[in-house]
């Protein structure tokens, strides 16, 4: 008896190692299957694009308002500067208009006493020839400084008339020019840059009249 219970206990012994050894490995075989399966799904996961900012997701109405607010105050706001840059610049460029406009006929009588010298002087009173060259140099600085500012004259003798810078006193029959030709200059225009201070005052050439059959039988 005691030798048959003796050969059975290792016996049972060897079995529960067994089972021991066993069920560790399949512990060990499933905690290696689980960390793979871990793994393999880390691997398939895409990693996030980075974003550039660009999508935000769906804009708010709100939100939209407020840009289209904002863009159009940009809008305006640049309109208004190219506007007040224009204003300044022509305030710069047009501001002696009137100045230069008030001018003019002073300009006229010393331009007209200018014509009334002589060339020959040398026979005048010392006197009056230092006025009259006075008055001559004056003129022509008056020339300079409206040629620095700007002023030009008109002066369109044997020209075609146009409207916008001449004013027709009377007309000139005559068959030498053409119709609408200027051919005499009672006052001269001015021009400040490209705006109009004073129109040329002129003379315009018109056909003449052929001569009746009566007048050619007298």
């Amino acid at each position: 008896m005691t030798s048959s219970t003796d050969n059975t206990e290792p016996t049972n012994s060897g079995s529960v190692k067994d089972d021991l050894t066993q069920g560790d490995r399949t512990g060990e075989s499933q905690a290696t299957d689980n960390n793979a399966s871990n793994a393999n799904s880390i691997e398939n996961e895409a990693p996030p694009e980075p974003s550039d900012g660009t999508d935000e997701g769906p804009v708010e109405p709100e939100e939209e308002d407020l840009r289209n607010q904002f863009l159009r105050v940009m809008a305006d706001n640049e309109n208004l500067r190219k506007r007040t840059e224009r204003e300044v610049a022509a305030a710069k460029k047009y501001g002696p208009l009137s100045f230069a406009r008030d001018l003019l006929s002073s300009i006229d009588n010393l331009e007209k006493a200018i014509a009334l010298i002589p060339e020959n002087k040398s026979e005048m009173d010392e006197t009056l020839k230092n006025i009259l060259i006075g008055v001559d140099m004056t003129g022509r600085e008056v020339a300079s400084v409206f040629e620095r500012h700007g002023i030009s004259k008109i002066d369109p003798s044997g020209e075609k008339f146009d409207y916008n810078l001449h004013q027709a006193m009377f007309e000139v029959p005559t068959d030498e020019v053409e119709p609408g030709t200027v051919v005499q200059v009672v006052q001269l225009g001015y021009l400040l840059h490209d705006r109009l201070l004073r129109p040329a005052m002129v003379g315009v050439s018109k056909a003449a009249q052929p001569e009746s059959s009566e007048s050619v039988e007298d």
